[in-house]
């Protein structure tokens, strides 16, 4: 049976939106998340470290609100919401230096000069500061801008520095860094600017905005060469290199002013902007187009010289890579999943894992390394998925958009190879049948279970419409589960109107109700060996029911909220379940008790998938976590005989040592041991040898020792009978306490000086006492007779 299952890897939110970076080589992404930033590799496909406070606070106390990477990827430069500039060390990993902005509100926007000798901040309260970081001075507050800075860009020409920045008032100030004057104003756009790029030979300008256009000015005379209309909301503009191939062809252009855009459809743009042409339009994007006009598809967009590829940033939080030359998917990375809904495992020997969220698009992810790949078919929010053991590549997705989607797994990637849309509202829940994949269950919001045919053999360069086979009212509520039992005969459904039912697979006909839980029951899951069934509910139980005469036949209670998922383990003899406390609970089904209770997650845990061989349990919650539980049994058991053997060993060298008299090794032992007692012993002994003995004894143990010895002093100060050898120890560690080279906790320094003041005060009337008697005899000394006389 199982009793340990431990997270070995918590895959978190790394991305919320906000600024990206992108390392030089190509190798790192620097994302903002909250209060931190979290440092991506790109070939791991995980977070190898973070800058600021990577805590799951409730409430950020000092929000980073951006950030920038200085040329040579050394240092990261970052404003807060209190008003400080932090200057992070990345190799450290942490900030080496800050000083306050003197902005009136947040800095929106912060720039570095090619060398990373200049930063400048732009702030809501129209201005915009230049420091000196060799001296972390501010060198001018430029004005002309009004309202909050949306773009700061630097160029350097040969002799002269300049910044470019843009507000609320749409129009583009250029200034010389060195004079801090303004040189040039640039008036065209009618909405916000959200980019700007030089040329490089110094010669134009372009600058994107959310009026749908570009424009190409002459840097000399600052007049308008070119206004391009791109008819969508521009939120990214790169310039590319003066020669390169155009995606997917061999035509190689130069000459030009080439930049590449990035906006509400969703797609990346190349354009000539001197001859007004547009090169390239990406056909293959995975980012969807936004829902309304101007709103967000594509939020951020870098090119990466080194590598000749893109980083797209989505709405979404997704992060792509792409290659210029080819314009294939490279990287697809998972910002931020929101709520996880559901989660399957599929693919030969478990090699993916497949997740619903928040969102309308699937994530697939790789387990060995976490890749992500975007499954886009539904248009509204996918709600459940279901797998088969018959077919590990195929698995079924139900969504808010009435419909439901069936996908074929091949060479790791992901094809949609059949779709059903007859529901009148919005799927809940879908299972595929075990034995064979012959069929797809769904049931939905209108009440209504439905059998689709699958047919034998798919093809994944066609989406076919499935046939439905029959249809029932099943419930009287919303249907939140559907199992198929593992013969293929039987079907199960939950729903919120408290109840299970029980239906034949081949023509959906009633055989029961299970009735007894007080809420809506949220899953349903047949025994993989004994003729019952496992039911989840609102009402915080969980119960198995017998399949021959409907009856409850156990009651599982322990949660404190809402069971959402379980599953049987270990052929039927255990149960592994999820709620909306937060816990993952592990059931024996013989006792009917709750053998064990582990804890990851900040919230409700909606997901829960058991990986074939039950070896990992892969869970996922509203917190936005993905938490990969390991099987540890084996090991904790090997571990605890191990420690027992150890400690039986150790206890016969205690005895040893004892034996020989060798008192500083017995105090070590002892200590590790824990043993209070022959600890005093051994404290006692050398007491009793005198004070140069135990001083020199307790001098030659490690930091960890005599914390140890410490906490053991502790415990006797409580006790009078054992104060003295309590206070020895104090007097010998008190100077390491005072200079700060032994640490103990604050209860242990509490209860050590309340206990020490009480025996102060009891000795300090024994002594008094004492007085009294010595006073007392020396006064009747005069007026006693001598014995004998």
């Amino acid at each position: 049976l199982k009793e340990v299952y431990k997270p070995v890897e918590v895959h978190k939110a790394f991305y919320t939106g906000g600024n990206l970076e992108w390392s030089l080589d190509g190798l790192y992404i620097y994302c903002h998340c909250g209060d931190s930033i979290q440092i991506l590799d790109v070939n791991k496909g995980k977070v190898i470290a973070f800058l600021g406070d990577n805590d799951d606070k409730e409430e950020i106390i000092d929000y980073m609100q951006t950030f920038t990477l200085d040329s040579k990827n050394n240092f990261v430069f970052s404003a807060h919401k209190s008003g400080l500039l932090k200057v992070w060390d990345l190799q450290e990993k942490k900030v080496v230096k800050h000083w306050r902005t003197v902005h009136k509100g947040p800095v929106a926007k912060l720039a570095l000069s090619l060398d990373s000798t200049i930063l400048a901040t732009g702030g809501s309260d129209s201005s915009v500061r230049v420091w000196d970081l060799q001296h972390h001075t501010c060198l001018h507050k430029l004005i002309g801008v009004k309202g909050v800075i949306s773009v700061l860009t630097f160029f350097t020409s040969a002799d002269t520095t300049y910044l470019f920045g843009a507000a609320d008032d749409t129009v583009i100030n250029a200034w010389d860094v060195n004079s801090g004057k303004v040189i040039m104003k640039l008036s065209g756009h009618y909405s916000t600017v959200t980019g700007i790029v030089v040329s490089h030979e110094g010669n134009y300008i372009v600058s994107s905005s959310r009026d749908k256009v570009i424009i190409l000015w002459n840097f000399l005379t600052g007049a308008q060469i070119n206004v391009i209309p791109l008819y969508e909301s521009v939120e990214g503009l790169v310039l590319l290199p003066e020669k390169f191939t155009l995606p997917g062809t061999d035509r190689k252009v130069s000459g030009g002013v080439y930049v590449a855009t990035g906006g509400e459809k969703g797609i990346i743009r190349i354009w000539d902007a001197i001859k007004v042409t547009e090169l390239y339009v990406q056909q293959n994007s995975v980012i969807d187009s936004a829902k309304e006009n101007s709103g967000l598809a594509i939020t951020n967009l870098i090119f990466n010289e080194a590598t000749s590829n893109f980083l797209v940033a989505s709405s979404e939080h997704n992060i792509i890579i792409h290659d210029l030359e080819t314009f294939s998917c490279l990287n697809q990375f998972i910002g931020f999943s929101d709520e996880v809904l559901d989660i399957i495992i599929v693919g030969h020997e478990n090699s993916h894992i497949v997740v619903a969220t928040n969102s309308s698009h699937i994530k697939m992810y790789k387990l060995n390394n976490m890749n992500s790949q975007l499954l886009r078919g539904h248009t509204d929010l996918v709600v459940s998925l279901a797998s088969t053991p018959s077919n590990p590549c195929l698995f079924a997705s139900s969504s808010k958009d009435n419909s439901i989607r069936v996908w074929l797994l091949e060479n790791e990637i992901a094809y949609c190879v059949a779709s059903g849309m007859l529901h009148n509202n919005s799927i809940g829940a879908v299972s595929i049948s075990q034995l064979k994949a012959s069929f797809v269950l769904s049931g939905s919001q209108d009440t209504v279970l439905k059998k689709w045919k699958l047919p034998n053999d798919f093809n994944h360069n066609q989406t076919i419409t499935l046939q439905m086979k029959g249809a029932k009212a099943a419930h009287e509520k919303d249907i939140n589960s559907i199992t198929v039992s593992p013969n293929d005969k039987l079907v199960a459904t939950a729903s919120m109107d408290k109840t299970a039912k029980l239906w034949e697979s081949k023509d959906l006909t009633l055989l029961g109700t299970l009735r007894g839980h007080k809420r809506g029951v949220w899953t349903v899951s047949f025994s993989p060996s004994d003729q019952v069934l496992l039911t989840t509910s609102a009402d915080t139980t969980l119960k198995i029911w017998s399949i021959s005469d409907l009856s409850c036949l156990k009651t599982f209670e322990g949660h404190d909220s809402s069971v959402l998922k379980a599953y049987f383990l270990s052929n039927g003899l255990q149960i592994i379940s999820s709620g909306g406390d937060g816990l993952l609970k592990l059931w024996n089904v013989k006792t009917s008790e709750c053998s064990a209770s582990f804890d990851k997650h900040n919230g409700k845990i909606w997901a829960l998938a058991v990986m074939e061989g039950e070896r990992i349990i892969i869970t996922g919650g509203d917190d936005s976590q993905l938490v990969i539980w390991h099987d540890m049994t084996e090991e904790v058991k090997l571990a605890k005989a191990k420690g027992l053997q150890e400690k039986a060993c150790k206890e016969q060298q205690l005895a040893n040592f004892l034996q020989a008299d060798d008192l500083l090794n017995a105090l070590r032992l002892a200590l590790s041991l824990d043993r209070p007692a022959t600890v005093l012993k051994v404290f006692q002994d050398l007491i009793n040898r005198g004070e140069t003995g135990l001083g020199e004894t307790v001098s030659q143990l490690d930091e960890k020792d005599k914390q140890l010895l410490l906490n053991c002093a502790s415990h006797w100060n409580a006790n009078s009978k054992f104060c003295y050898p309590a206070q020895m120890v104090i007097s010998l560690l008190i100077d390491e306490i005072a200079l700060g080279e032994l640490k103990p906790s604050k209860e242990i320094l509490e209860s050590v000086s309340a206990y020490t003041e009480r025996h102060f005060r009891r000795l300090t009337q024994l002594l008094q006492d004492l007085h009294f008697v010595e006073y007392t005899k020396i006064v009747m000394k005069p007026h006693c007779i001598p014995l004998g006389k």
